[in-house]
This record gives structure tokens, sequence and C-alpha cells, in this order.
């Protein structure tokens, strides 16, 4: 090996070590200039910034307050019914969509998913996280309630959905995760495990009445 390959790679190999430690300093002081931008997008455009002055406009504001009036699209929610469970400023007594196989099913799924954890698949208040909060003990926690109580058959179909959207007493509000369909959907899913465990004979076919008797 010639004797000037090893000190020439070690000059190299330091040297090397010179662009990391540039851009590492012009990462971490501040510039008057923009850096250097090898695939800009739209990192860097013409635009105001949140809180700058904007002399266009009279109050001299970049950010523009909403119209008053104004509504998001898609947020116009005139259907009081479907959006918040009451019909003339009362609780809603009837659910607003058709109550279908479908629906149930699907009221089922998402009942599963976010109910059950605390009320359990029956909705008797058993979930898997209920008996962990038992079991621990430790006198914080308020035990869910059993859908199959006189109370929570009593409440009308938009106190239950108004339930789920802003959360009772300890239950959070669900409304940012279901949307209002499965809010529904669960709904009626609960109506039709509390008729499971207070079913009367009238409410069987009169066809299948003889073989319960």
């Amino acid at each position: 090996m010639p004797r000037w390959l090893m000190p020439t790679f070690l000059v190299v190999f330091v040297l090397s070590f010179i662009p990391l430690a540039l851009i590492a300093r012009a990462r971490a002081t501040r510039q008057s200039t923009p850096r250097i931008n090898i695939i800009p997008d739209m990192d860097i455009q013409n635009r105001y910034e949140a809180q700058t002055e904007n002399q266009l406009f009279a109050d001299g504001r970049a950010m523009r307050p909403p119209v008053d009036g104004a509504v998001a699209r898609g947020q116009l929610r005139e259907d009081t019914h479907f959006y918040s469970g009451k019909v003339a400023g009362a609780w809603a007594t009837s659910i607003p969509v058709p109550v279908t196989e479908a629906l149930l099913a699907r009221g089922r799924q998402r009942f599963e998913i976010y109910c059950a954890p605390c009320h359990g698949l029956g909705g008797v208040g058993d979930g898997l996280v209920a008996q962990r909060a038992d079991a621990l003990a430790q006198g914080t926690w308020t035990p869910p309630s059993s859908f199959h109580t006189d109370l929570v058959r009593g409440r009308t179909d938009g106190e239950l959905f108004n339930a789920i959207s802003n959360g009772i007493r300890n239950m959070p509000s669900y409304g940012s995760q279901i949307v209002p369909a499965d809010r529904w959907a669960i709904v009626a899913y609960v109506r039709a495990l509390q008729r499971s465990q207070n079913a009367r004979l009238e409410d069987v076919p009169e066809e299948a009445r003889a073989q319960l008797r």
C-alpha cells in the first residue's frame, strides 16, 4: 500500500463531515433569507401568516372574522330530530330513520365497539371495563347503568341519542367518534336489547305463541 493512501483517506474522511456540519448549523440558526429547498413543493408561499397585518381591509387584519350567520358546508343540520334528538324543543319519542334489520346489525356492531366495554354485551353494566374497575375496588368508579331498569327503559329515544352525543354523568361524549346515523342505530339496538329482556306475550307473532305457553 502506498504511504500516501492512508493520509489521503483520513483527510477525505474528515472533510466529508463539513457538509453535515454546515447543514446542522443552518438548521439551528436564524437567517434573514429563506433556506435552500431543493424540492420546495408548497413550503414557501406568497401568503399572509396568522395574526399579521393586511392593509387591504379597513381593520388592517389579515385574518378575517366569520360572517354572521355563516354555516360550514354540511353543518346546516335543520333536521333537529335527526341531529339533536329533539322535536319542537322536546325529546323525540321516535327514531327518525326506518328501523330495519340492517340498521340493527349496524347498531349492534357500533354498540359492541363503543358501549359494550362498560355496559356489557347484554347492556346490564357488566362490561370488561366495569369488571376490572370493580376488581380494583379503588372507590372512584361509578358503575355504568343497566339498560334494563325502569328508569332507562322510560327514557325517550331522543334522550338516549343525547346521552351518546353529549355524555351523561361520568360517561363521556361520543359525538365526535360516532356519526348521527350510527348513534340512532345504537339507540335502535338498545331498544332491541331492552325488548329482549322485557318482552310480553303480545310481542310474539300469534302463530308462535302456542310454543311459549
